[in-house]
């Protein structure tokens, strides 16, 4: 059966894509194929984190976290395509100024904004040290008037790191299980399904197999998942606008 890097899907992503596997196997008479018994323990704790989700989701801090981590991915992809813009610019001060920022930027990877919270949260600050303790960097900064978007970007990522922290703790303090644990559980669950369908398979002497289907559609979906995760990485943050 085809596979998928589960570790990189988000939350949101993980969870639709388990529902979906589990939804496409009760499609196929999962008591005849003789993979009831698995499908319901990864149906549990595919249930389990969808609560721990939705609770998740309902807390306050976690609504402002969404909103700041929003507002500095603005300010990071906002300072990027800026420069984009300039990179290509008719006057060679300008267009080097903006080329000397986006190799610093370029440095911490692509895509900040879609880095997972803690790494952008590292990431930024140490862009913002770069941008002021650095000379030549500092003095693009001044040509393009860009302060006012630093400290933006500054002011968003200070604020998410003390909001995220303080939900942490409120949610570490209210409930012992966390996310990422429940994920890791329903990991368990789910490899142990795929692996019995796929067993099944291989042992079936005379074909067709009766596992032949669903495993077609399994794959299928798991197919436009990874397209997902593919096309996420190759996107970049911004369209570039040249400035005039």
């Amino acid at each position: 059966m085809n596979a998928i890097d589960l570790r990189i899907l988000r939350n949101a992503e993980y969870l639709q894509y388990m529902k979906d596997f589990a939804g496409i196997i009760n499609l196929n008479d999962p008591a005849t194929l003789q993979i009831d018994t698995k499908l319901a323990a990864f149906t549990a704790k595919t249930t389990e984190l969808e609560n721990l989700f939705k609770k998740a989701l309902a807390n306050d801090r976690t609504k402002a976290v969404l909103a700041l981590d929003q507002r500095r991915d603005d300010a990071i992809n906002g300072i990027t395509a800026f420069l984009q813009g300039y990179s290509y610019h008719y006057e060679a001060d300008k267009k080097q100024n903006a080329q000397k920022l986006l190799t610093a930027l370029a440095i911490y990877g692509v895509g900040i904004a879609r880095q997972n919270y803690m790494s952008e949260t590292a990431t930024i600050n140490n862009l913002l040290v770069d941008f002021a303790d650095k000379p030549e960097l500092a003095a693009a900064v001044t040509a393009f008037s860009l302060q006012p978007w630093i400290d933006e970007l500054q002011d968003a990522n200070t604020l998410f790191n003390t909001e995220y922290l303080s939900r942490t703790q409120e949610y570490g303090d209210a409930n012992p299980d966390t996310i990422k644990s429940k994920r890791e559980e329903t990991n368990v669950t789910y490899y142990a399904l795929r692996d019995r369908i796929d067993a099944l398979h291989t042992l079936v002497e005379t074909p067709p197999s009766p596992y032949t289907t669903v495993i077609n559609q399994l794959n299928a979906l798991t197919d436009q998942y990874n397209v997902l995760l593919v096309h996420r990485q190759e996107v970049p943050p911004e369209n570039p606008v040249v400035p005039t």
